[in-house]
């Protein structure tokens, strides 16, 4: 059932149709750059305990090398 408009009402219609279409558009931008956010704070946080990690085995290494030198005799 297709309803014929008055031309001002037409406008309306395609203008508010034209603003929707902006509105969603900036949504969908908005919720790219949010991805964006979370994908890059998820590779932070990853990377963070890796390199944490890392040093770990790193001071346990030099630690342990440490006393087996100071516990061998002289």
């Amino acid at each position: 059932m297709t309803e014929t408009y008055s031309k001002s009402r037409q406008q309306a219609e395609t203008a508010f149709g034209n603003l929707q279409t902006e509105f969603f558009a900036k949504n969908n931008a908005a919720e790219e750059l949010e991805s964006v956010v979370r994908a890059r704070d998820a590779k932070t946080l990853r990377l963070r305990e890796a390199r944490l990690a890392k040093e770990q085995a790193a001071r346990m290494s030099v630690t342990s090398a440490l006393l087996a030198k100071r516990s061998k005799p002289c």
